[in-house]
């Protein structure tokens, strides 16, 4: 007959804590959106504005319409060159263009937060 042999461990491994729980939201936050896009949405809005087709606009900032539709719909990340020149041909200087867009970022993601803490946070 076999022997049975008894086995003792001869050091008793510690229990892990059990970790707390953090409670989980109901939906992860929206993500950023991405500045192009917010670009796009303002450029668009502007035009529509001045009641503006895509060619008008395009010719005075001497692009095509095409790039101009591309932009407008968030696909292009135009150059900051650009950027200004769609700003002029729109009637509005860079800084108003980008003061736009930066409110409107503010507004759909739901912060107040401006300057250094803004840019800090998209880092």
């Amino acid at each position: 007959m076999a022997e049975h042999a008894n086995v003792y461990p001869l050091r008793r491994e510690p229990k892990p804590e059990p970790r707390p729980q953090r409670p989980r939201s109901k939906q992860p936050p929206p993500p950023e959106p991405l500045w192009r896009e917010a670009l796009g949405q303002r450029l668009h809005a502007l035009r529509r504005h001045r009641q503006e087709t895509l060619a008008d606009t395009a010719g005075r900032a001497g692009i095509s319409p095409q790039y101009l539709s591309e932009i407008e719909r968030g696909r292009k990340e135009p150059s900051s060159e650009m950027i200004a020149a769609l700003a002029g041909a729109l009637g509005i200087t860079l800084t108003g263009l980008t003061e736009q867009v930066a409110g409107d970022l503010r507004r759909q993601y739901g912060t107040n937060e401006s300057g250094p803490v803004l840019l800090a946070r998209a880092a």
